[in-house]
């Protein structure tokens, strides 16, 4: 449904004509470019005359007695079109710009029989005065025939029908956005904290890398099962029960031995291993995408407190002949069976397997390959489910040893002397080592091995001092470097982009929240606060001649200094940097997280700051955080108050029946 609002803004009167026009695709939409035969014979449009409206009719002929596309309006229609060809005019030759049906008094009321097929409906507003203004309101639906259609059709038409549902919709955004507001000494920070970034957040919640500008939605890519476990983690606060239901949905596409497919069709809801069916002779499996989830479900018990739902049953996707699931399991059971199965899917290291691909979807080594990246997350995947197991006051003492196997074997294989490698290959090469001539430093296996707990302090902080100082730019942390120079099979995707590129020494933001994060865990506030304020969007007005991309979302990628269009970004909205920079901005650097028995406030910011508010609604209450930075640290909570009496600790506990916590937190030495 469209409300457009039609104002004459000159000064003198206008005669107005308002003409929507909406273009149809095909169900199967990657092949409405790859079978010109078919495709263009199967649709159909039909006008239906409903009193003084008409309602214009659509569909692929197959689908005409079951699902029903419909366009309509609000206001009298004196003609339509329906075929494009027509609407453009000059043989198709014509222009959305200019269509030359246009220059006639009316459209031609054509029903197209076949073609490339449209909506339009020429609707003469009459002459509108300086200053006057019309309403007029369009609906684009589906239904299996017109008849259902009908009620929707007819409630969609009511003006005060209409302007409820958008007094709804800005109720929701105003719910949304409020769950939590910060108030920093850094306007840009707020300003993507408070509306921005929890805006894109929930786009990519919906979207995945589904439909953009950069991912056209024909149906070659889906919903992504790793990317979409991690867009769920931003929207938990807000909407706790969307991100339940949702990570239902994407524990649905688990298989029984643990691991899982890598996309789905939101259409179909069928699963697919994505591209790692492009190689026969790579496995058809990425390492990581089973472990998000484990993430996704601890964050959501923190928030919610709704343990009653590690009970809750949840099919697997291996199905029967007939498409029936073959077992369903519990979702606690659905945890156990993915961390059992990167603990048992090993290489010569006892390292995770690499799969297809861990995260780096574009290193593709061969058969035999260890992903450091999987271990990593498999690691902190295991944190989370032993804190949860601790709080249930269940028994975790084989998950630890699973935990410490895996640490040790971290420790003793992968440190390269002032960083982490990033993979073994088939032949227990080292990959992301001093002794490649390229990719010698990856950033995930600095900061996964602080965020995994396997490194110890000291390789720790060598490590991420090694990210400054090799990866950091001006526009953000490189993902590797130096860039592989020429394509080269035996690494795969990588190497076909050029030095700065993507994931071959550009700057991809996704990982960058992540290095900030290890920067708090670290206590090293100025550092976390350089890293987020290198590549927050809302920065960047003065730069978006070389930037290109919009000041207000982040993109994906950004050029990186071996490139020569170094800081240029793109593939903006859908993207996991959203999420993670959201996580990062509020859980990290100010410190404001759920937990199983409270809210944690522990923030690592800039010792240049005075302090900042902020405002968290968790479990129907709201707290009100102040906190205070007398001595201008960056880590570690000296006092806390909690409704004017004094508290031990930075763990906030509502008091029961409370609406309302205000919480006083003085920074310095705990």
């Amino acid at each position: 449904m469209r409300d457009i609002k039609i104002t004459n803004i000159s000064d003198k009167p206008q005669e107005v004509d308002a003409i929507p026009v909406l273009e149809y695709t095909h169900p199967r939409a990657l092949q409405q470019y790859t079978n010109a035969d078919w495709i263009p014979q199967t649709m159909q449009s039909k006008a239906s005359k409903d009193g003084e409206y008409v309602i214009l009719l659509q569909y692929p002929f197959m689908f005409r007695d079951t699902k029903l596309n419909y366009f309509t309006s609000n206001m009298p229609v004196s003609s339509f079109e329906t075929d494009r060809k027509k609407f453009l005019g000059d043989n198709e030759y014509g222009t959305w710009a200019d269509p030359v049906s246009l220059q006639d008094d009316e459209l031609s009321n054509t029903e197209a029989l076949r073609g490339d097929n449209i909506a339009a409906l020429m609707h003469h507003l009459g002459t509108l005065a300086s200053g006057q203004s019309r309403q007029l309101i369009t609906l684009l639906g589906q239904g299996p025939n017109l008849d259902a259609a009908r009620p929707v059709i007819e409630r969609w038409r009511n003006p005060e029908e209409v302007e409820e549902a958008l007094e709804e919709l800005s109720a929701f955004w105003d719910s949304y956005l409020s769950t939590m507001q910060v108030n920093t000494p850094d306007s840009a920070m707020n300003a993507i904290l408070n509306v921005h970034n929890p805006h894109q957040c929930f786009i990519t919640r919906t979207w995945s890398r589904y439909l953009s500008y950069y991912q056209l939605g024909l149906g070659a890519r889906g919903i992504g099962i790793r990317d979409s476990s991690q867009d769920v983690l931003a929207i938990i606060p807000a909407m706790p029960e969307d991100a339940k239901a949702f990570l239902k949905t994407l524990l649905s596409f688990q298989k029984q031995n643990g691991s899982a497919m890598h996309f789905f069709n939101p259409l179909t809801m069928e699963g697919s291993e994505g591209d790692s069916l492009e190689r026969e002779d790579r496995p058809h499996y990425y390492s990581d995408d089973h472990l998000w989830s484990i993430l996704g479900i601890t964050a959501y018990l923190k928030e919610a407190g709704d343990f009653a739902f590690l009970d809750e049953t949840v099919p697997f996707y291996d199905k029967d002949k007939q498409g029936n699931p073959l077992e369903s399991a519990s979702i606690l059971e659905h945890i156990q069976r993915g961390l059992n199965f990167t603990r048992s899917d090993i290489g010569a290291h006892g390292l995770p397997l690499l799969g297809f691909a861990d995260w780096n979807d574009t290193i593709n080594l061969a058969k035999g390959a260890e992903s450091l990246f999987s271990a990593h997350l498999y690691g902190r995947a295991l944190t989370e489910f032993i804190a949860l197991l601790e709080h249930l006051g269940k028994d975790t003492a084989g998950w630890r040893k699973a935990y410490d196997e895996m640490k040790s074997r971290v420790e003793q294989h992968a440190w390269d002397g002032e960083w982490y490698v990033m993979y073994f290959d088939h032949d227990g090469t080292p990959v992301g080592s001093h002794k490649n001539q390229f990719g010698q430093i990856h950033l995930n296996g600095q900061s996964w091995a602080v965020l995994s707990g396997f490194a110890s302090q000291a390789r720790a902080r060598q490590a991420m001092d090694s990210v400054y100082k090799r990866l950091n730019t001006k526009y953000g942390i490189k993902l590797s470097t130096p860039g592989y120079n020429g394509f080269d099979p035996r690494y795969g995707g990588v190497t076909t982009y050029p030095p700065g590129a993507k994931e071959n020494g550009g700057i991809f933001l996704h990982p960058n929240p992540w290095a900030m994060i290890a920067e708090t865990m670290l206590g090293n506030g100025d550092r976390a606060y350089e890293y987020y304020s290198q590549i927050n969007p809302a920065g960047k007005n003065d730069l978006i001649d070389l930037y290109e991309s919009e000041p207000y979302v982040y993109p994906q990628n950004i050029l990186g200094d071996e490139h020569p269009q170094f800081g240029l970004a793109r593939n903006s909205w859908l993207s996991g940097t959203a999420s993670w920079m959201y996580q990062t901005g509020t859980q990290w650097i100010l410190g404001i997280r759920a937990e199983y028995d409270g809210l944690r406030v522990d923030p690592c910011i800039p010792s240049k700051w005075d302090g900042f508010k902020a405002t968290r609604k968790y479990r129907g209450v709201t707290y009100y955080i102040t906190v205070n930075n007398p001595k201008h640290v960056c880590k570690g909570v000296a006092h806390v108050t909690v409704n004017g009496g004094r508290a031990e600790g930075s763990l906030i506990r509502a008091e029961r029946g409370a609406s309302e916590v205000n919480v006083q937190i003085t920074m310095g030495s705990s």
